[in-house]
């Protein structure tokens, strides 16, 4: 295949990508494949000679569409949707095409500008402090153990990076039960340790208790141990818990420590001026992170970090063999390589031009808007029905629900619904109780798509 097949092909494929999405609503939310069943109809091992492109398209259009769970579907109401808004899949095919590798403002310079660029139009779009800027990272799972590392080196007074943990005094972070399973796999990571992510309880409202998180930090000073940061949340995944960021940033500064602030999802209802009640006292902050691909349209991944001052971050993370070095470099040359952990790093920013430029902030405003008040009409309609119990009601686009009759009966009815494929929802545990989630968020739903839910359960239960 050659450049000249690739724009006959390229054609095609966009053929097909317009014929998928347009039949999207025709086909299950879910997979309905069984395990193995795409495995048998793949070779067993390359091909030793070329094969043709209509061959391998038509093996494409056999084989992986229907083994896919549909994630554009507009009735995905499970996890947080990966949205990718047609004005994004564009800037992705562009970005592919020039295949460019932005480790250094040198190997691309429009790809490192443009980020730049592209942090400070979302800083100013989330109503944060002019003082915040960032960088872009795949995953926010890939954002928060930058800035648990950070915390760390900086509690270590970056002895960590040069002698290693072993002999340090041991380390503490501190969250919320609330918080998403990724800050465990980072204090993993980071070498921590599971045992030092101190899980602080919650209050009524599911918030972090302020005066238990000061005696978990000044017991473990008491204990000897190095308390290294805390992290906050806002937008939890379970049922959307938010902590109460002023009070956080407070105690940490009494203390002296870092906080980051996980909004992965719900960071991007932050547009909405009437949402950001829910992160009061985010300028605070020393590190946030949130996925424009949740809930902006914005293809992933995508995932932006703010920070109040990048120079930890960047000591931390930041290494300068001489193959790295830019001769003559000057300091508005941004190398977004050290403020992040892979070297090698894709053109993200390209599709975050596209998407905000297309839909307008004010467009992607309404949508959020309307993913939160259908979300709230559905959970009322849903009350209605017998044995049917709103668990968690509304934060934002996200609640959960039950059934009276217990685990037993609410996860068959789950199974029903998820083989029945119309929507897709998925399950959590909240104070100990199975309940099953649903979160409105994908790019192209409407009213109809979200109220679909209704007449599933009804039919189902």
């Amino acid at each position: 295949m050659n450049h000249d097949d690739l724009r006959d092909w390229s054609k095609q494929a966009a053929d097909w990508i317009h014929d998928y999405h347009e039949g999207l609503r025709g086909r299950p939310v879910r997979s309905q494949t069984r395990p193995g069943d795409t495995r048998a109809q793949l070779a067993g091992q390359a091909p030793e000679q070329p094969e043709s492109m209509e061959a391998i398209f038509e093996d494409f259009a056999r084989i992986v569409p229907d083994a896919m769970t549909h994630w554009q579907h507009p009735r995905f109401f499970a996890y947080f949707p990966g949205n990718a808004s047609p004005a994004s899949m564009l800037a992705e095919q562009l970005a592919n095409a020039m295949a460019a590798q932005a480790m250094l403002w040198q190997t691309s310079p429009a790809a490192t500008e443009m980020e730049e660029v592209m942090v400070s139009w979302l800083r100013d779009a989330l109503g944060l402090d002019p003082h915040f800027t960032g960088t872009l990272h795949d995953s926010a799972t890939t954002a928060t153990l930058s800035a648990l590392l950070t915390m760390r080196e900086k509690a270590l007074n970056w002895l960590g990076n040069s002698q290693g943990l072993q002999g340090q005094p041991t380390l503490r972070l501190y969250a919320s039960e609330h918080v998403h399973s990724s800050i465990d796999k980072d204090v993993r990571i980071a070498g921590i340790g599971q045992e030092n992510l101190v899980k602080i309880p919650t209050d009524a409202g599911h918030a972090m208790d302020m005066k238990a998180l000061d005696a978990a930090i000044r017991a473990d000073r008491e204990a000897g141990h190095l308390p290294a940061g805390i992290i906050l949340c806002v937008g939890g995944t379970g049922i959307g818990a938010c902590d109460r960021i002023a009070d956080g940033v407070a105690v940490a500064r009494v203390h002296g420590l870092p906080t980051h602030v996980d909004a992965a999802w719900a960071g991007s209802a932050m547009i909405c001026p009437e949402y950001r009640h829910l992160w009061e006292g985010i300028d605070g902050a020393d590190s946030i992170v949130f996925n424009p691909h949740k809930w902006l349209g914005v293809q992933f991944d995508c995932s932006v970090q703010f920070l109040a001052d990048p120079a930890p971050q960047v000591r931390t993370l930041g290494l300068r063999p001489e193959y790295l070095k830019t001769l003559g470099k000057s300091s508005s040359m941004t190398d977004f390589n050290e403020w992040t952990v892979p070297l090698g790093r894709r053109f993200r920013a390209l599709k975050i031009w596209f998407t905000l430029r297309a839909y307008g902030l004010e467009g992607l405003r309404q949508r959020i808007r309307n993913h939160v008040a259908w979300a709230e009409e559905l959970a009322e309609t849903l009350a209605t029905l017998p044995g049917v119990q709103i668990v968690t009601h509304p934060q934002l686009s996200l609640f959960s629900f039950a059934l009276d009759s217990g685990d037993a009966a609410t996860e068959a009815l789950l199974k029903r619904i998820n083989d029945d494929g119309r929507v897709y929802l998925t399950q959590t545990r909240h104070d100990g109780r199975l309940v099953i989630r649903v979160q409105v968020g994908q790019f192209d739903c409407t009213r109809e798509d979200v109220m679909c839910v209704h007449e599933v359960v009804k039919e189902l239960l």
